[in-house]
């Protein structure tokens, strides 16, 4: 018997608004810039890019290129891209840390 592996590919868990959330909010704890314009860049692709695309004005390859693991996208593309999707940021305070941390 021959196993067959897929590759994992966090698209594939962005199916409801419930999950972007979720998934969104857990990256952003972690306060990581790249990691987070990445994250947007999977929540774009569960999304739609071309149509996020149109919403925003920014071309298709100009957002693939900024929320790519390599890009570096500006803070407006940032908040142009989370619009977009219909989110904003929020400024919380830090809370305690988890007890199992």
């Amino acid at each position: 018997m021959t196993l067959k592996l897929t590759r994992f590919d966090i698209v594939d868990f962005l199916k409801t608004d419930e999950d972007i959330l979720a998934y969104l909010a857990v990256v952003a704890e972690d306060n990581d810039p790249a990691f987070f314009a990445r994250s947007l860049g999977h929540v774009a692709r569960a999304r739609g890019m071309s149509q996020l695309a149109r919403e925003t004005g920014i071309s298709r390859m100009g957002l693939i290129k900024a929320l790519s693991a390599e890009g570096n996208p500006s803070f407006a593309t940032i908040t142009k891209v989370l619009d977009a999707l219909g989110y904003r940021i929020d400024i919380v305070p830090k809370t305690q840390q988890r007890a199992a941390e």
